[in-house]
């Protein structure tokens, strides 16, 4: 069984938050996420979902409420809480 992250976030700009999210990858391979899908929304280019694979859901939960990501996010044009949810196939 696989475990999965979905993010769901309004950004500013794309390229300025994807700039942002490259720069972060260390700290998500380190929670143990692997990138699955970055998607953007075709009737609002400020949508942004990303879809990740998480060895350790405890571990992705930790990531997701860490200061670290919160002040990436801040940085990199995120507009508002993101929406996460946590799945499993």
């Amino acid at each position: 069984m696989a475990n999965y992250m979905l993010v769901r976030q309004e950004v500013k700009d794309y390229s300025v938050w994807k700039r942002g999210y490259d720069a972060h990858r260390p700290k998500r391979v380190e929670a143990g996420l692997a990138e699955k899908s970055i998607l953007q929304g075709t009737d609002d280019p400020h949508e942004i979902v990303v879809l990740f694979e998480a060895d350790d859901l405890d571990r992705a939960r930790e990531f997701a409420k860490s200061a670290d990501l919160r002040q990436t996010m801040t940085k990199a044009g995120v507009s508002g809480q993101p929406d996460i949810t946590y799945l499993h196939d």
